[in-house]
C-alpha cells in the first residue's frame, strides 16, 4: 500500500520513500509513500523525477492500481531495486497550475450549483484550462457572462480551502456531497476525502488544491457549447 502524501499536503514538492516493488516490463516502480498525484477526477497525473543511488529518471506517468501507486520511468538507466531509497521531485510549476485549475473548477461547480441547482455531468482539465458539463436546458451568452462574474467574485473573496478525510458514513451525512449526476465513489471505499471552499462549496474529491481562492488568479470563460438537450459545456482558462 502506498501512503498518499498529496492527500494531506498538496504543497509537498519533494519527498523520500522506499521502493517496494518493481515492474521491469513497464519500467514501473511502486513506493511506500508518494507525493505524485496518479490522476483521477479529471485531474491529470503529475510528472517529475525519481533519484535512486545517484541515478535520476524522469517520471513520465503515474497511475494508481489497487492500493499501489506506480511511477513509470523514462530513460535507459537501470531500474531501482526493491528496498532502495528514492527521492521524488515533482514538476512543481505544472502541479501548481493544476492546483489552481482544479480549485477554479470547484468554484465554477459551486457557483452553478448554488445559483442554478445544476449538477455536473462531466469534466476534464489541463494546466490552466478545463471544461465542465452541467445539466442546463439552456445556456446563452448573457448567462455565461453572469456566471463568469460570479466565479471571479468568489475567487477575490479569499475563501480558505480545507481538506478532510472522513469515515464514509460521516461523509455521506453531508448534504449534496456528490455534485455529479452519477455517484463515482466505489462502494468499497471506507474513508472519503472532502474538499471545502469555505462559504461556497463542499464535496468529495481526491485531487490537489490551493490553500486560498486568491491563489487562482482570474477565471475566464472562453467558450460554451450544447452537448445535448440538458447537457451544456463550459470552457474556462485560468489567467
Amino acid at each position: 500500500m502506498s501512503e498518499l502524501l498529496y492527500q494531506t499536503d498538496s504543497y509537498l514538492k519533494e519527498f523520500e520513500a522506499t521502493v517496494t516493488a518493481v515492474d521491469p516490463g513497464r519500467r514501473g516502480v511502486v513506493l511506500d509513500r508518494t507525493a505524485f498525484y496518479p490522476g483521477g477526477g479529471g485531474q491529470p497525473c503529475d510528472f517529475g523525477t525519481l533519484a535512486v543511488a545517484g541515478r535520476t529518471c524522469p517520471v513520465e506517468r503515474v497511475k494508481k492500481e489497487g492500493e499501489d501507486v506506480f511511477h513509470f520511468l523514462g530513460g535507459a538507466d537501470p531500474l531501482p531495486a526493491a528496498g532502495e531509497t528514492a527521492r521524488g521531485i515533482l514538476d512543481w510549476e505544472r502541479r501548481y497550475k493544476l492546483m489552481r485549475t482544479h480549485t477554479a473548477m470547484h468554484i465554477l461547480c459551486g457557483v452553478v450549483f448554488r445559483d442554478y441547482g445544476a449538477l455536473v455531468t462531466g469534466g476534464d482539465m489541463e494546466p490552466l484550462q478545463g471544461r465542465m458539463d452541467f445539466e442546463f436546458e439552456r445556456l446563452q451568452k448573457d448567462l455565461v457572462q453572469v456566471i463568469e462574474e460570479a466565479v471571479n467574485r468568489e475567487v477575490a473573496a479569499g475563501h480558505e480551502i480545507r481538506v478532510a478525510i472522513l469515515p464514509r458514513e460521516q461523509a455521506f451525512q453531508i448534504p449534496d456531497l456528490i455534485r455529479t449526476r452519477i455517484n463515482l465513489l466505489p462502494e468499497g471505499i471506507t474513508r472519503v476525502r472532502t474538499v471545502q471552499i469555505v462559504g461556497l462549496d463542499l464535496q468529495a474529491d481526491g485531487g490537489t488544491h490551493v490553500r486560498n481562492t486568491t491563489e487562482i488568479g482570474r477565471i475566464r470563460v472562453v467558450d460554451y457549447k450544447s452537448k445535448g438537450a440538458i447537457n451544456k459545456r463550459i470552457y474556462i482558462e485560468v489567467i
